[in-house]
């Protein structure tokens, strides 16, 4: 077998054009699997039978495996009719139909790759999307694929739960003392939604009674330490489950869903069928050692997973390039389930701030590709943001255009009519073609075409006509080659506003922009309009409008609508930073600082906390970046903080008052008002540790409160505000503390982006540190990611990326997948100055040069010029 780091010179790229449906179907597969740390015998036996005539050979993949035999009909096939390249098996001159039966031996503990069979903390466990399954046996490890597991675990006492796909068929113990449990999934499956646990575990246990009358037990294993900190989740899954009953009438199929905790993963869950395995961060919590953003991660995240039973599971993706069909659409419906259970307004800022902040920049940089992509090189760097979180905006905008009715009846008849099948994102997006009449040709370019267009609003008034005109015009992405993209149709939710009261003067409406450009006309409209423009973000495109700061202050105050409000001040924050890099010693406008007090003077006013709080932070880094191109990291970092003192002494009189009215009294519930009081009280917090000191608040938080949010709160506003004494107290403190991993990943990240103390040589001992570990996906994020991501001031310098360059080379022997990941602050050097660029390609190029792993070669490779 040639190993993958010989590949660089001439990678092989997976075309979309060139697919072609596998000439074999596989109807049941047996896996029979011997459990041994160091070396697991697993034996395949499937049924073939050829279903396109003239093909003689059997392509089957398969990596890093010991080949014990291979048997046709029993007969073991001879080495002159094997030929293995690279991850390819070809099994020549096989028969029309045959019994395929393929021993192969692996060797759990030593994959840090964590793809296939693996350990974590001497569980067994899998991972095998998108090709994990090829590290198992020896098999067509592709989605179109489909067919029905039948599973049997042998194992000794020191791993009594064995698990996998389906629903449990036998449990026996054989006279060697070894235990046999077999599993049967009577749904057909690709490989990819296989899965596998062994290990000595504790289990929580439920059931919910399905909308007609079926009861499905639910369990969830953890490792025994962790067993209280699973109630959470068993509750959010319930939530999901009769959220996915009564808006989606989609009833859950098998008669045990289970998810299982896992220390050492590279995702955040997976969504196997009946057999769910979940990054223990994403699953684990209780009020000590959970905060809230944590606690609605997790119902999100448990909910997109058992969302895919459906959409991803029941029906899945045809190949690769499908793959927002499943994660894009299930992206969308556990963002509604989160906006139903919790706060829609609150929901959607961060769901816009976070596409803004992370797709768009993404959607502007070198790996830049569509939603459906044409080609790759290695599907596992197609795990992006784009397919998944700007795939869940394209699915909102069909939505959006059809109404939640016709919706409804499109993904009815998509589940009807694929369910069993292996699909296309052109059949998803043909049912709801059918459904509602519309042509959706032209909206196919949302998924062809690659970036993020530009939507350019001018607005003219005449006051003696009352004459209102609104001139929409699309733009093609800035990384569009010149006539390269089609004009799209982009749905423009808008509302007209009156500047001084607030007044409706327009109610809100929808145009769908098909042509380049399009006015909106309307008569008679007196007083000061002020258009609130794709609100909702309805589409998700840049908005290029030239707003005055008037403008924007009577959104801020007045919009209904909470994502333009709250993109209303975060403008009029960008604009004031832009004034203090022009002048640091400018100040700030007096209509922004009047604007603040008014939102903050009344703690009895603020109907939405929540909502109040995203309003008050500062636009994140990468917005920023992209708004003062070409940037000066480490200017804008100082003209921020800048910012962020200027607003701390405008609103000093109510700081300490907007703290005390919204903080949380009584017992600790992870409900939407409360987080959203808290969120607000911690807020104002650290605003106010900026104009005095605040160690007695810190302190007395940091010993009392019976919940993580505000003892973590309370050590992260020390560390960067508090004084020397308090903030090395409450940093030794909240690590002695740490007792579960997820409490010191939080321990880890402060550490690694605070920029008073966070040097490269604090890096370095973080790295250090007993327990870190470089095989944890989980410990090289929370330090390395949280660095090359947060914290501008030690990053972007020389030393910055070289630290990150070596832990990337270091990373990519042992786990490419998290390598690829983690290197790609370095990739987005051209929205720099030139020094930073200069500095960052230096990287790049020492990295490339390097004999890399697939999966960073690819990125380096093309991030590189």
């Amino acid at each position: 077998m040639t190993d993958a780091r010989s590949l660089n010179t001439s990678p092989s790229i997976t075309r979309l054009t060139d697919y072609e449906p596998y000439p074999y179907v596989i109807a049941d597969v047996d896996l029979t699997f011997e459990l041994h740390p160091t070396e697991t015998r697993v034996t395949q036996r499937s049924q073939v039978r050829r279903i396109i005539q003239g093909v003689t050979s059997i392509e089957l993949n398969g990596k890093d495996l010991t080949r014990v035999s291979i048997t046709i009909d029993g007969v073991e096939v001879s080495d002159d009719r094997l030929v293995e390249i690279d991850e390819t098996l070809l099994i020549r001159q096989v028969p029309e139909s045959f019994t395929l039966e393929i021993v192969t031996q692996l060797n759990p503990e030593a994959n840090t790759a964590l793809e296939g069979l693996y350990l974590s903390n001497g569980m067994f466990c899998t991972q095998c999307e998108a090709e994990g399954f090829r590290r198992i046996t020896y098999y067509p490890d592709r989605p179109d694929v489909m067919s029905i597991f039948t599973t049997r675990i042998l194992a000794d006492d020191q791993h009594p739960i064995l698990l996998s796909n389906g629903n449990p068929i036998s449990d026996e113990l054989y006279p060697d003392g070894r235990r046999c449990v077999v599993w049967h999934d009577p749904f057909p499956k690709p490989c990819y939604l296989f899965a596998l646990v062994g290990g000595h575990l504790a289990v929580q246990q439920d059931q919910f009674v399905t909308m007609s009358g079926r009861k499905i037990v639910l369990r969830i294993y953890v490792e025994h330490k962790d067993l209280d900190r699973v109630q959470y989740a068993l509750e959010s899954l319930k939530r999901a489950m009769a959220w996915d009953e009564e808006v989606y009438g989609r009833e859950y199929d098998l008669d045990i869903f289970m998810i299982v905790a896992v220390s050492h993963f590279n995702m955040g869950a997976m969504e196997n069928k009946g057999l769910n395995i979940f990054n223990s961060s994403c699953v684990l919590a209780n009020p000590e050692a959970a905060t809230d953003q944590a606690f609605q991660r997790i119902e999100a995240i448990v909910a997109h997973e058992y969302f895919h039973n459906w959409s991803g599971n029941r029906v899945t993706c045809r190949d690769w390039f499908q793959l927002s069909l499943k994660e894009g659409l299930t992206v969308f419906r556990d963002s509604e389930f989160s906006a139903d259970i919790n706060s829609r307004a609150v929901k959607r800022i961060q769901d816009v701030n976070f596409l803004r902040s992370a797709q768009f920049t993404e959607d502007a940089g070198p790996t830049a590709h569509p939603v459906q992509p044409s080609e790759y090189q290695e599907i596992s760097n197609f795990y992006t943001l784009t397919i998944y979180e700007k795939g869940a905006e394209v699915v909102r905008m069909i939505h959006t255009l059809l109404g939640p009715r016709q919706f409804r009846q499109g993904s009815d008849l998509y589940f009807s009519r694929h369910d069993g099948q292996a699909v296309t994102i052109n059949e998803f997006v043909a049912t709801m073609a059918e459904v509602s009449g519309r042509d959706f040709d032209q909206f196919m370019r949302w998924y062809q075409q690659p970036g993020t267009p530009r939507l350019q609003v001018d607005v003219e008034h005449d006051p003696q006509s009352g004459r209102l005109q609104i001139q929409l015009t699309q733009k093609a992405p800035v990384i569009a080659k010149d006539h390269s993209h089609a004009p799209y149709v982009i749905p423009v939710s808008y509302q007209v506003i009156d500047r001084d009261s607030g007044q409706v003067l327009v109610a809100e409406s929808l145009f769908e922009l098909t042509e380049p450009s399009a006015l909106i006309e309307y008569q008679g409209i007196s007083g000061s309009p002020v258009v609130s423009v794709l609100r909702g973000l309805s589409a998700p495109v840049k908005l290029e409008m030239d707003r005055s700061t008037h403008d924007l202050t009577a959104l801020a105050r007045f919009d209904d609508d909470g994502v333009n409000r709250w993109d209303a001040i975060q403008e009029l924050y960008i604009q004031a930073i832009q004034g203090l890099l022009a002048d640091p010693q400018a100040g700030i406008q007096a209509e922004l600082a009047d604007l603040l007090c008014d939102l903050i003077a009344d703690p009895t006013a603020i109907t939405d906390p929540a909502c109040l709080a995203e309003m008050l932070m500062l636009p994140q880094d990468n917005i920023l970046w992209d708004a003062l191109k070409p940037a000066d990291p480490q200017a804008i970092l100082f003209a921020r903080q800048s910012l962020r003192q200027h607003l701390a002494d405008s609103g000093n009189a109510y700081w300490e008052g907007l703290y005390r009215a919204m903080k949380v009294d009584g017992p600790y519930e992870p409900e939407a008002s409360a987080i959203g009081r808290r969120s607000l009280a911690i807020t104002a917090l650290g605003y106010l540790a900026k104009t005095r000191s605040v160690d007695e608040i810190l302190s007395e938080r940091f010993d009392e409160s019976s919940n993580l949010t505000e003892r973590f709160a309370a050590y992260r506003i020390a560390r960067s505000d508090g004084s020397e004494g308090l903030s090395e107290r409450l940093s030794n403190n909240f690590l002695a503390g740490a007792e579960t991993d997820e409490v010191l990943d939080l321990w880890l990240s402060t550490e690694a982006m605070n920029e008073s103390t966070a040097t490269i040589g604090r890096l370095h001992e973080l790295m250090s540190h007993e327990r870190f570990a470089w095989t944890n996906p989980n410990r090289v994020r929370a330090v390395l990611g949280t660095f090359a991501n947060r914290n501008v001031r030690a990053f972007h310098t020389p030393e910055g990326y070289r630290l990150l360059a070596d832990a990337v080379l270091k990373l990519d022997a042992m786990n490419p997948q998290i390598a690829s990941r983690l290197v790609m602050p370095l990739c987005q050097w051209a929205r720099f100055t030139e020094q930073y660029q200069a500095a960052m390609k230096a990287e790049l190029r020492r990295m490339v040069a390097k004999d890399l792993s697939k999966d960073l070669y690819e990125i380096v490779s093309k991030s590189v010029d």
